[in-house]
């Protein structure tokens, strides 16, 4: 089935800024809770919101084979259940629908009344119920970095790093939508120079820049996914800022890894952004420092060229922009960490998510979290107002933001924004 929903030449009778993330190339989908507390989902073209449950109930999905109740329900797994095909049918009718060339819905007020929603009159769920979360650590330069910090610079890699896409399973209770804040975690954490922990909240809360990827049913018990077949079985991507508090990390990480330091909060974007619509933006990754086994081994471009930026806004004040990254500087790309996931045949299934792990480019300014943009606090970055920051403090916001961009076209995936609150206190 050919994509013409990504057409560059085509324009929307909706009103699309610009600069905008969403012109009608894009077609995210997400879930919304509208003006008449109706949970729904929808897509967006520009700053307006699109009911997709009515717009099925109206008729103009006829022809394609959905269900009466595919978008009248509280999350998208079913829809992503449906593979590729119906994903790619239902962003091509939606392009149609609203082309500035077609007048059908244009010209309908009272359909129009009912589809179509300010953003303002609506409240973003988190679009997927995630059955399953699994975090990756794919980014050398990070990698690297936290290598070169905590132990020594020039094995800052561990033997496995370059071999194997290294991940672990973290939790899926925790993970929110943008705007809802988070609090500070308490923990155990070892002081320097003491021999016992103490409890206490974490004083070196940190965000991680990430991005994250939606999986659909993909694969029986026992039953691995071949690499060239791997991103038939993902859905999109979001944006994931993977909260982490490092002092409770370092007590606690060895011998198996990332536990409370990691699992109090991740916040990810509420618009899922299909592979499709990301297809003009494929990229050639890094080359592989060493050789890698067989099943993990591809052809093409595998990568996606996304601008990252990630800002700090003190409570009551302007946002500093603390680094600018970008998604293709991953050493191991999605399609790579999804046939590592199943190589021994762990079954994935609808509304899965898997993050990237930190993303850092090569740069200072690129680098996806405060522990290294910060170099362990002993380099502070400098707030728009005067204030300095080693890590995040209370009541800061948190802003990501995504977007790819060439030969005028421009698909984005707004912003994941959260505020960091004090510790819990029961009332």
């Amino acid at each position: 089935m050919p994509l013409s929903a990504n057409n560059p030449d085509r324009k929307s009778w909706l009103h699309v800024d610009k600069n905008s993330d969403f012109p009608i190339q894009n077609i995210p989908f997400g879930v919304f809770l509208t003006r008449d507390d109706i949970i729904t989902i929808g897509t967006r073209i520009g700053d307006t919101a699109i009911d997709l449950g009515a717009l099925h109930q109206l008729g103009y999905f006829d022809g394609i084979a959905l269900t009466e109740d595919i978008f009248l329900q509280d999350t998208l797994n079913d829809f992503i259940a449906d593979g590729r095909k119906t994903w790619r049918a239902v962003r091509n009718r939606i392009a149609h629908i609203f082309d500035a060339e077609n007048n059908t819905l244009k010209n309908n007020v009272k359909h129009k009344e009912i589809v179509l929603f300010r953003l303002d009159e609506i409240e973003m769920q988190l679009p997927v119920e995630i059955g399953d979360y699994t975090d990756f650590y794919s980014s050398l330069e990070h990698a690297t970095n936290v290598g070169s910090m905590f132990r020594d610079p020039d094995n800052a890699l561990l033997p496995n790093w370059l071999h194997i896409p290294v991940g672990y399973h973290g939790r899926s209770s925790s993970i929110i939508p943008s705007g809802i804040p988070v609090h500070r975690p308490q923990g155990q954490t070892l002081p320097n120079g003491a021999t016992e922990p103490i409890f206490g909240p974490s004083k070196l809360v940190d965000f991680e820049l990430e991005m994250a990827f939606i999986t659909t049913d993909a694969n029986d018990l026992g039953e691995p996914i071949p690499i060239e077949e791997a991103e038939e079985y993902i859905f999109g991507l979001v944006l994931l800022n993977d909260w982490s508090a490092r002092d409770i990390q370092k007590w606690e990480y060895q011998p198996l890894g990332p536990f409370l330091a990691k699992n109090f909060a991740s916040s990810i974007s509420p618009w899922i952004v299909t592979l499709d619509a990301l297809e003009p933006y494929r990229v050639q990754g890094p080359k592989p420092l060493k050789p890698q086994l067989e099943y993990l081994q591809y052809k093409g471009k595998k990568s996606f060229d996304i601008n990252l930026e990630v800002s700090i806004q003190p409570k009551g004040a302007k946002e500093t922009v603390v680094s600018q990254s970008n998604f293709k500087y991953m050493y191991w790309n999605i399609a790579q960490q999804l046939a590592h996931h199943t190589i021994n045949g762990c079954p994935v299934n609808s509304g899965d998510m898997m993050g990237s792990g930190t993303i850092s480019g090569p740069n200072e300014n690129s680098y996806g979290s405060m522990l290294e943009l910060t170099w362990k606090g002993e380099k502070p970055i400098k707030m728009k107002d005067g204030t300095e920051r080693k890590f995040i403090n209370d009541y800061d916001t948190v802003i990501m933001r995504g977007h790819c961009e060439n030969d005028g076209t421009r698909i984005g995936f707004g912003e994941v924004k959260t505020q960091l609150l004090p510790i819990f206190v029961k009332k």
